[in-house]
């Protein structure tokens, strides 16, 4: 059966809650779309996949895989919804290959084929689910789509996001194509979202707890260790993975707790420390700082549409389920090591968004629900799709450290006047305590002092000369006094860079 979004109904549920200022201004560079859903189901979207002729897949919280056409249409009211599965336990991933559906759900991963064409499965097979499921209700199992190599990735959460009761709970695991589990990474706590940066590298968003003062995005690097130790205690289990790494030291921050001045020659952060006694201890690629750019990390979307959603090709956006938000993200590597800087980006999403893609067209479609920890969106459940209008927003586009400071880029020229000036910026940095006590405020304060700020002949650079850099703290930029040629303010003028490493040159 097929449902028809009636569109006025759409129309009324698009003015239930007031826009704020700022989505008003984002609205004019990148449109939310929201579509009516079927009355038959709470459309609580988890996982978003692409199919042919355009069309996509949905996978629910409920437990159900819908076939959705005409998402990408002008009008909202064309799209139609097929249900194709049900009767899982929440789909938290889909991939598509050859014409099958791979759902993964909080006990296995399962292919779906609709053998005859009438749009419903009816073929459903067991790939894996070699991992435990003890009934705790926090157990999520988030799944990739295919990666490079063709297998599919699942992080698991923690039983109760605290500790490991079932086997290989806290732990990234990758699914052979043969069906074969191979334990990847440990230290997971409490995952959000899954996905691929443009060379296919693999990230997820875990979210603040234990071991976690903030919500993160985390590069999965085989054989690494991602912080939390509670699912340490099966790597007896995973003998491919080698020795079981050293636990981190429990006890709360010993550094500088809340200073206020500047410490070149202090401590470096228990992060910095715990990352020189634990070899396997990988640092987040990004902090998605508390507060400030969400409360609660979801699905990673990478910009592969080559311009068609506008000017942060091959970039990363990051969804909050709380904030009912997208971040963006610019990564780099220095040292051999992943790290980079979260800005804001759009606000103003119907509900929590937990799924979310982007097609070949530079579609974003997100969905999500509010169960569980309330969102700002104020709606129960959403499916929204966003668009670029063509106009280019006034952004920083790139943040980059270097030895003595740190390189910004601009989506336009900027003005010489303002953007030279270095009254026009500032800057503090702080880290969050690696311990085991449930997150925890920002700590460690050192205020840097921007001492120059040299513009590039090309009027689209800045190179910003900061002193102290400090390894493993937040580098929290405000450039308020930046104007462009045309004397538009920043969009967002606040950036957030996670300086894992200092480079050398």
């Amino acid at each position: 059966m097929k449902f028809v979004s009636p569109a006025l109904a759409l129309l009324a549920s698009s003015s239930l809650l007031a826009v704020s200022p700022q989505e008003e201004k984002e609205a004019e560079f990148y449109k939310i779309t929201t579509f009516t859903t079927p009355q038959q189901t709470a459309m609580e979207v988890g996982s978003i996949e692409l199919l042919p002729d355009h069309k996509l897949a949905l996978g629910t919280r409920r437990g159900e895989v819908w076939i959705v056409s005409n998402a990408g249409a002008d009008d909202p009211a064309k799209v139609q919804y097929q249900l194709f599965a049900s009767g899982q336990h929440e789909v938290l991933g889909l991939a598509y290959k050859d014409g099958a559906l791979y759902a993964t759900n909080r006990y296995e991963l399962v292919k779906m084929i609709d053998k005859d064409g009438d749009g419903r499965a009816d073929v459903f097979e067991t790939v894996c689910d070699k991992w435990g499921v003890s009934g705790d209700y926090h157990e999520y199992a988030i799944g990739s789509r295919f990666d490079k190599n063709g297998d599919i990735w699942v992080t698991l959460c923690l039983t109760g996001s605290f500790s490991s009761q079932v086997p290989f709970r806290g732990w990234a695991l990758r699914i052979k194509p043969d069906g074969t589990m191979v334990p990847t990474c440990s230290g997971v706590r409490s995952p959000g979202g899954i996905g691929f940066d443009a060379d296919g590298e693999v990230y997820y968003c875990d979210n603040q707890g234990p071991w976690h003062g903030s919500c993160t995005l985390q590069h999965l690097v085989p054989g690494s260790f991602q912080g939390h130790p509670g699912g340490n205690i099966w790597y007896d289990m995973a003998p491919n993975m080698g020795p079981r790494p050293i636990d981190p030291i429990p006890e709360a921050f010993q550094g500088s707790r809340g200073r206020k001045e500047a410490r070149p020659g202090g401590d470096p952060d228990r992060m910095v420390q715990e990352r020189a006694r634990i070899k396997e201890l990988l640092p987040p690629a990004v902090y998605l700082v508390h507060g400030k750019i969400g409360n609660s990390s979801s699905a990673i979307i990478c910009d592969l549409s080559n311009g068609k959603f506008g000017p942060f090709s091959k970039q990363l956006f990051i969804a909050d389920q709380s904030h009912s938000n997208l971040s963006r993200v610019f990564l780099e590597t220095v040292n051999g090591i992943k790290q980079g800087v979260v800005f804001p980006f759009r606000s103003g999403f119907g509900s929590g968004p937990i799924g979310g893609r982007m097609d070949e067209e530079g579609r974003v479609f997100i969905g999500g629900s509010d169960r569980g920890w309330g969102a700002r969106g104020g709606k129960p459940f959403s499916f929204e799709r966003l668009d670029w209008t063509g106009k280019v927003p006034f952004e920083v586009h790139e943040m980059h450290a270097l030895a003595d400071g740190f390189e910004l880029t601009f989506t336009h020229p900027v003005d010489a006047a303002t953007a030279g000036d270095v009254k026009s910026y500032s800057m503090r940095a702080f880290t969050y305590a690696y311990r085991e006590q449930y997150g925890g405020d920002e700590v460690d304060e050192v205020i840097p002092q921007i001492t120059a700020a040299k513009m590039a002949a090309d009027g689209t650079s800045v190179r910003l000369t900061v002193s102290p850099l400090t390894k493993g703290h937040i580098h929290e930029l405000h450039m308020d006094g930046v104007k462009s040629n045309n004397g538009e303010a920043l969009l967002h003028a606040v950036g957030y860079y996670t300086l894992n490493e200092i480079p050398k040159k």
